[in-house]
């Protein structure tokens, strides 16, 4: 089966539709499938629901999605750092369903797994665990949550062989792999693709299995936030 493609608009071909859940990797703007969402803004795809620990920043990531009101509803954790998200957010325009960071991360790894669901103590008694069936359990109150089970999947990966095999490099990691896992189909983008038998097999982060499409490219890392120490007087 063919993996790789030679871009990302390739790489969507047949995949993008109105109304899809699509779940997103990346933290922040570590780690985000760059190249596979300029793609998605240039398709025209509209009233989309994505899992993604947050929206990007402001014109950078999927703050692309929101400025082209391309995306309907997000389930994520974090709304700083980007204004039109909180604008779209309090002015009604976006839906949110707000996750504690962990328990998206599980949600996404547990649709990957086949799993429909699963308690948790966090949340309990917030606002996060409205209208959601509660049980005990020694004594102890937990929340049921859903797995999440996307129709695509788009992360970014630093290395990959042909068949999809790959590796995430230090805090790129963070939602990549449980994003991966839980979509019909995941396209990866990444910054190199390596024959197969290059990595060592005890090194790799993500099977080939979870990675249907593939492509390499160019990314633009962005720091969100520069913070250094002021220099001390000699």
């Amino acid at each position: 089966m063919k993996k790789i493609y030679d871009n990302a608009t390739e790489a969507l071909d047949g995949l993008l539709s109105d109304d899809m859940l699509i779940a997103a990797g990346g933290f922040g703007l570590c780690g985000i499938p760059e190249l596979l969402i300029d793609a998605i803004v240039a398709s025209g795809v509209k009233d989309l629901t994505f899992a993604s620990n947050n929206a990007g920043v402001d014109g950078f990531g999927l703050g692309k999605l929101l400025d082209t009101r391309q995306i309907r509803k997000m389930m994520s954790s974090y709304v700083g750092e980007n204004d039109e998200f909180m604008r779209q957010y309090l002015s009604g325009e976006l839906e949110i369903e707000f996750n504690p960071q962990g328990t998206l991360a599980e949600r996404m790894r547990a649709g990957g797994c086949g799993i429909p669901g699963f308690y948790t103590k966090t949340g309990v008694g917030t606002q996060v665990a409205e209208g959601k069936e509660h049980k005990e359990f020694r004594g102890e109150t937990y929340v049921l949550e859903e797995g999440i089970f996307a129709d695509l999947s788009i992360v970014k990966a630093w290395k990959a062989d042909e068949t999809g095999n790959c590796i995430f490099r230090k805090t790129a990691r963070n939602f990549n792999p449980p994003a991966a896992m839980c979509g019909k189909v995941c396209v990866m983008e990444v910054e190199e693709i390596v024959p197969v038998g290059s990595l060592e097999p005890d090194h790799i982060h993500l099977p080939g299995i979870y990675v249907h499409r593939l492509i390499q490219g160019e990314h633009e890392k962005r720091i969100e936030q520069r913070t250094v120490r002021q220099k001390e007087q000699a």
